[in-house]
């Protein structure tokens, strides 16, 4: 992967090449992220990059040659390169994740009882998750593995199998890099990976990969250099989306306007881009309003049925009018012409004009929650049920929202 295969981040590409042409490059990085910006597919094409015969300025070598003299290294005559080629031997294998210098760790499960996995186990997989699924979450990445309700783990025996990895030679490239993704799932285990970080063998680079600072060992974030990872502009989710998946334009701008920087979610959205949620939100609204409790039982029972995914978009469909609602609340406007269809507007208008900005903001709070909570795999007709009746009492009683 190449640093021109990844979506955005322009400036933080730049940022990489200069570190590491300036040697201000740590031997220990974090690349913190929030989900579906893109951190691992940069992280995979920094690792391109550092591993690329022509960045090196090495000329290949042919096998043969190797038998009896080391490569000379060769300097190129040529200005610092900004992304790798993509033709030398060392891409191409980098390209398709088998490069012998380029090493992965990343959540497992175990196979059999009492057997404690390791990545290797998953390699098959891992490569098939990266080639369909590179912005995905961890669940995203279980799931493919079968994981169901089994929790994921980086396991003391694969902690220990870096260590003997990263102790050996590199094979080919003048680094040795291991790319740890969630390195949240390491817990406890990961103490036993303290001393390789703080005295790392030479030519080293590990990069870890994560979404939750806050869920890492402070011993190992303490020895990591942090490279904050951005959240995607809408602009070139956009322009992904029309471009490598041949999404019309004025759809493209309306889901990188509800995606908030996730591709992963936008990838989600555009795969459902039939579904029609208006009249499941203003079913559920009209259930509230006449507090029908037999009514609203029967479309949480309907709404749970629809799965993870689909709840998810069905939240955000309704945050966005809600959002919506409050621009038009504040400014007189739902926002650009061009993001937003007529229908949209019209009850965004509607809910706009039945609630005050006190109540639109905490509908909007409630729903984000709800988002984040079946995101980590809460129960939805518990969730639901539940959020229902937060609604409800929003609507009707005012006091409610003082009190929070």
């Amino acid at each position: 992967m190449q640093f021109r295969d990844i979506i955005g981040q322009k400036d933080l590409k730049h940022q990489l090449v200069q570190l590491y042409n300036q040697n201000r490059l740590g031997h220990a990085l974090l690349f913190l992220g929030k989900e579906g910006n893109g951190a691992l597919a940069l992280a995979i094409a920094f690792a391109q990059y550092l591993v690329c015969e022509k960045v090196q300025g090495i000329s290949s070598i042919p096998p043969a040659a190797l038998l009896f003299d080391a490569p000379e290294p060769v300097t190129a005559d040529v200005e610092p390169m900004f992304d790798s080629c993509g033709e030398c031997p060392a891409c191409q294998k980098a390209a398709k994740w088998i490069h012998p210098d380029i090493h992965f760790t990343y959540p497992t499960i175990t196979k059999k009882p009492n057997e404690k996995p390791i990545a290797a186990d998953y390699a098959t997989e891992w490569r098939n998750f990266l080639k369909t699924d590179i912005y995905g979450n961890s669940f995203d990445w279980l799931q493919t593995i079968g994981a169901e309700n089994q929790q994921g783990n980086i396991t003391s025996r694969e902690c220990h199998e870096i260590i003997r990895k990263m102790s050996l030679k590199s094979f080919e490239a003048p680094f040795k890099i291991l790319i740890m993704w969630m390195p949240e799932y390491l817990d406890r285990e990961g103490n036993i990976l303290l001393k390789l970080i703080e005295e790392p063998p030479a030519n080293s680079l590990f990069i870890l990969v994560s979404e939750q600072e806050s869920k890492l060992l402070p011993t190992i974030l303490s020895r990591l250099q942090l490279i904050k990872v951005p959240r995607l502009k809408p602009i070139d989710i956009e322009a992904s989306l029309e471009l490598k998946e041949g999404c019309p334009p004025t759809e493209a701008a309306s889901i990188a306007a509800i995606a908030d920087g996730n591709y992963r979610e936008a990838l989600h959205m555009l795969k459902h881009a039939d579904d029609d949620w208006e009249p499941w939100i203003k079913s559920w609204l009209n259930d509230i309003f006449r507090n029908t409790r037999e009514a609203q039982m029967k479309w949480v029972d309907e709404v749970q049925k629809l799965g993870r995914e689909r709840q998810k978009l069905l939240l955000k469909q309704f945050l966005q009018l809600i959002e919506m609602a409050i621009r038009v609340k504040i400014s007189g406007t739902a926002g650009p012409a061009n993001t937003e269809n007529e229908l949209k507007v019209e009850l965004a208008g509607k809910l706009e004009k039945k609630f005050d900005a006190g109540q639109l903001e905490a509908i909007a709070r409630e729903l984000s929650d709800a988002s984040y909570y079946i995101e980590r795999n809460a129960n939805a007709k518990m969730l639901f049920t539940a959020l229902t009746i937060k609604l409800y009492y929003i609507i009707t009683n005012k006091s409610v929202i003082l009190a929070n």
